[in-house]
């Protein structure tokens, strides 16, 4: 915790006393965000966060996030199929043909064709 800005560790205070919030059933409000945040002791907190966060994280968001977690990143390579309904059926997999070509036959590079004498 000691590398975070000042705006990281805000942040976090102001997400997990939404959590909190949450978690007890409680209305996420930016009045009851501030009412936990100083109850834990984290009264330097920037004003706007609990105004924005309380706006954003709604009991339904929040549903919303921890039912289907979002990842960030890129180019993980292919995953798994994801979690779909419970009564579909597998997708069946096809199998590729590969079809080889003949190659054609060789042709002498002077143009003889006839596999000539040299």
């Amino acid at each position: 915790m000691d590398k975070l800005t000042k705006d990281q560790k805000d942040e976090y205070a102001v997400s997990f006393a939404a959590l909190c919030l949450y978690d007890g059933g409680a209305d996420i409000t930016s009045e009851q965000i501030n009412t936990l945040l100083e109850a834990t002791g984290n009264t330097d907190v920037a004003a706007f966060y609990p105004i924005i966060f309380s706006n954003f994280l709604t009991a339904d968001n929040i549903t919303k996030m921890i039912v289907s977690p979002v990842s960030g990143g890129g180019g993980g390579g292919g995953g798994g199929s994801g979690g779909g309904d419970s009564g579909a059926e597998e997708a069946e997999t096809k199998e590729e043909v590969v079809e080889e070509e003949e190659a054609p036959p060789a042709v002498d590079m002077f143009g003889g064709g006839d596999g000539g004498d040299y």
